[in-house]
């Protein structure tokens, strides 16, 4: 990616074309936003009417360009609270209208400055409408933004989006992974220790257990066996993060269900327990992104309105108890809007997962349970070990 900013936001917003260009050839011309110059990315939309500061930080959308089909987005600027990370990862911005104005009482500036001063290349005054259904017919694909000096023939622009790299064989943990060990205190009395590897976490899952009385150890997605144990964990936490679960070495995650350690995942979690079981993974058309989406936790029946952001889902049979290596497992979760496989959970000792995200900064919070079950399944496993 390539910037240059010169100028406030008003001005360049004003002045400065901008072009989008997907990989099919199709293109959007409109207005920059954010910082001027090119990015490249997957062309991805997000469903949700609010919460763009908790998506623009969060570590999955490392290379995506993210289109919000909400038209008005902007309206409350940025905080300091509110970011799931140290910084924005998306690769680039799509927005209909931009606030002109933004009002809350603890906004401190304007998204499109914070996008300027992140080098966050974005374009707005497109139809987002359009974009998206162009992007359900034909699927996810690469997309290039290009404003400034980098605007060019569209068919130059069009190879360069083509020499982008896809999403499909991309291994991205580790580049958005912390690379040194932290911790997150418990609140209040310290019940239990996680050990919790980082392949994208967001901030508000450590605090979620830390709520719970959870001293949450934060490892690099890197850790090793024994780098996870030294922490004398009472369970194990697979991250949300971004790129093809096909990329992951699962000997940690093997290792955690030899031991029959408690586990939890959410989101790339999900499909790495799923990998680790022996069911496969594939790249959905155009993924699930947003915060609305209905799924239905088969173990009690109940429907919860959920937030996801995933590209990959596990293939796991929904019609019957699968036989692993590690016992009997079951899909847990499903999605309503297409059946797309939620959640797993092994029958035979205490392992499970989700696809979607119950820490959800920005709500929805039906799913905030999940992380009492894992600690429930921590306790059990506990008071079995101090039994024997």
């Amino acid at each position: 990616m390539t910037i240059s900013s010169p100028g406030n936001a008003s001005e360049r917003k004003a002045a400065s074309p901008a072009v989008l260009v997907l990989e099919d050839g199709r293109c959007f011309r409109g207005r920059s936003y954010g910082a001027t110059g090119e990015t490249f990315g997957e062309a991805v939309f997000n469903t949700g009417m609010t919460g763009y500061q908790e998506t623009l930080t969060d570590p999955s959308y490392h290379r995506q360009v993210v289109v919000m089909t909400a038209p008005h987005v902007g309206n409350t600027g940025v905080n300091d609270e509110d970011d799931e990370s140290a910084k924005i990862w998306v690769a680039g911005y799509v927005v209909r209208d931009p606030a002109r104005i933004p009002s809350n009482w603890r906004s401190r500036r304007s998204l499109d400055d914070e996008l300027v001063a992140q080098g966050v290349v974005g374009i707005s005054g497109i139809d987002t409408r359009a974009l998206t259904r162009h992007l359900r017919e034909r699927g996810a694909m690469r997309v290039g933004i290009f404003s400034g000096n980098a605007l060019a023939d569209e068919g130059m622009l069009l190879a360069k989006v083509r020499q982008a790299p896809e999403m499909n064989g991309a291994d991205l943990s580790a580049e958005v992974a912390t690379t040194e060990a932290y911790v997150v205190p418990a609140v209040g009395e310290k019940k239990f220790t996680v050990a919790a590897i980082d392949l994208g976490i967001k901030g508000m899952t450590p605090h979620r257990m830390a709520e719970r009385g959870i001293e949450v150890h934060v490892l690099p997605a890197t850790a090793t066996v024994d780098e996870v144990y030294a922490v004398a964990p009472d369970g194990v936490f697979l991250s949300n993060g971004p790129g093809d679960p096909a990329t992951a070495d699962l000997t940690v995650i093997k290792a955690v269900l030899e031991r029959k350690t408690p586990l939890f995942g959410i989101c790339f979690g999900n499909q790495l327990l799923g990998r680790s079981l022996g069911f496969g993974t594939y790249k959905l058309k155009y993924g699930h992104r947003g915060i609305n989406q209905p799924v239905q936790d088969r173990t009690t029946g109940k429907v919860e309105v959920t937030a996801h952001n995933h590209g990959f889902a596990v293939d796991a049979p929904l019609d019957r108890v699968s036989d692993t290596p590690y016992g009997r497992a079951e899909v847990s979760h499903v999605c309503l809007n297409d059946n797309v496989v939620e959640g797993l959970q092994l029958l035979d000792q205490p392992a499970f997962s989700v696809q979607y995200h119950p820490e959800a900064a920005a709500g929805p919070h039906d799913a905030a349970y999940l992380f009492d079950r894992f600690t429930s399944l921590m306790n059990t496993a506990l008071m079995e070990a101090q039994r024997a």
